[in-house]
């Protein structure tokens, strides 16, 4: 191999003036730290990924901020304590909102109906106009009586002056006493008449006053049965309108003959039982109201026997015909000890609850439950005021189990 001449060197530098030489050995050397580098870049993050995926569940076994590890394997449970409380014992029952009074508006005269002055769904008073028949024919009856009085009582009037004078003569055998017993009967008879004339005219005004027809009671109207313009008479089979009271209104509701014995036992001792009406779903409150009376009669059909309350329903909240859960109050009991229902369990040899000790397990514990009303349970035995019972992540525990207490959202 031939050695480049010193004329071709100096011309290759001509040509890259701002080359530098090559050193051998340096340019492998250089791509080594690269590859070394570029490794531990990847290194670094694979560790903060690693970490970061590790470092919540660490934070879940310990969300109190305690020591690591402290509560690791503790199922998380919601407990509350059992109170000293006051609970009521109901008998329960489904009634329907019934009216203590329901009129059926008729006429009481026959004529063509001029005018109804009411709207329908409205609440009148008694007394209140309701509608107008056309008295004129009532009118007419009514002049034509007064007629007739006046000509038989102008009849009486002479027979009188005639009386008066055969009593006076028959003393003097003037006229024969036949005379004066005729005239005396004439008189009587006229007196009739004119009795007869007053009671036609008595019945014309009556008349007059029932073309005019008015509430016979405060309640709310119906939908208008008969429209103006048509004939009505006393004997139509729907009447005119129906006006239903609404205040106050009363519950019908039926109880076991079984509980009878209890409401008969408070009423003769003077108690006044509270009656209160839900909703159909059994969860809203609509009124609270009073016992009135019990029927006379239990059903044998049904061994049943019907009760009544009455509500004073300022705010119109029973409807007429509406069903509603009536729950009529017997007895109150007071410092009692309650729980939650939803953490009483049950099994077919025991009624139970799961109670937190202060080790943070929970241990099987028996119960009696006395009486249940809505979301409380009264505890007759096995608890006291105090105790926490666990109400929600029972299906996770038995006897023993490490727990982890959690608050509830009112907390």
């Amino acid at each position: 191999m031939s050695t480049p001449s010193t004329l071709e060197r100096n011309d290759e530098a001509q040509i890259r003036p701002n080359a530098s030489p090559r050193v051998p050995g340096k340019e492998p050397k250089r791509r080594w730290w690269l590859w070394l580098l570029a490794l531990a870049v990847l290194a670094f993050g694979a560790y903060r990924v690693h970490k970061g995926m590790v470092v919540p569940q660490a934070a879940n076994t310990n969300p109190a901020g305690g020591a690591p590890g402290r509560n690791f394997g503790a199922v998380p449970v919601v407990a509350v304590p059992a109170v000293k409380g006051d609970i009521g014992v109901y008998f329960p029952g489904l009634g329907i909102v019934t009216p203590i009074h329901t009129v059926s508006v008729r006429s009481q005269i026959a004529g063509y109906l001029m005018q109804v002055l009411y709207k329908e769904g409205q609440l009148v008073n008694k007394g209140d106009p309701l509608a107008e028949i056309d008295p004129r024919p009532y009118q007419v009856m009514l002049e034509n009586a007064e007629a007739g009085l006046a000509r038989d009582q102008a009849t009486l009037d002479n027979a009188k002056v005639d009386l008066q004078r055969y009593q006076t003569l028959v003393p003097l055998r003037a006229v024969p006493e036949q005379q004066l017993a005729t005239q005396t009967s004439l008189v009587k008879s006229t007196e009739g008449v004119v009795k007869a004339d007053q009671a036609q005219i008595d019945t014309a005004k009556l008349d007059l006053v029932y073309c005019h027809i008015t509430a016979p009671i405060t309640g709310r109207v119906g939908l208008r049965l008969v429209d103006p313009g048509n004939y009505v008479t006393p004997t139509d089979a729907t009447g005119l309108v129906v006006i239903t009271q609404i205040e106050p209104i009363s519950v019908i509701f039926p109880l076991p003959e079984d509980q009878l014995p209890v409401v008969m036992e408070r009423e003769r001792a003077g108690a006044r039982l509270q009656v209160e009406a839900y909703d159909r779903a059994n969860t809203k409150k609509m009124a609270t109201g009073w016992l009135d009376t019990v029927d006379n009669q239990i059903d044998p059909t049904t061994g049943t026997v019907k009760l009544r309350a009455n509500f004073d329903n300022r705010d119109g909240a029973l409807f007429p015909n509406q069903f509603v859960n009536a729950k009529l109050l017997v007895q109150e009991k007071r410092g009692v000890t309650l729980i939650p229902t939803a953490a009483v369990q049950r099994n077919s040899q025991r009624t139970y609850v799961f109670l937190v000790k202060p080790d943070s397990t929970a241990t099987i514990q028996t119960i009696t439950i006395g009486t249940s009303e809505g979301d409380e349970s009264e505890v007759t035995s096995g608890l006291k005021p105090g105790d926490e019972v666990v109400m929600t992540g029972v299906d996770r525990l038995q006897e023993g189990t490490k727990v982890r207490l959690q608050k509830t959202k009112q907390e």
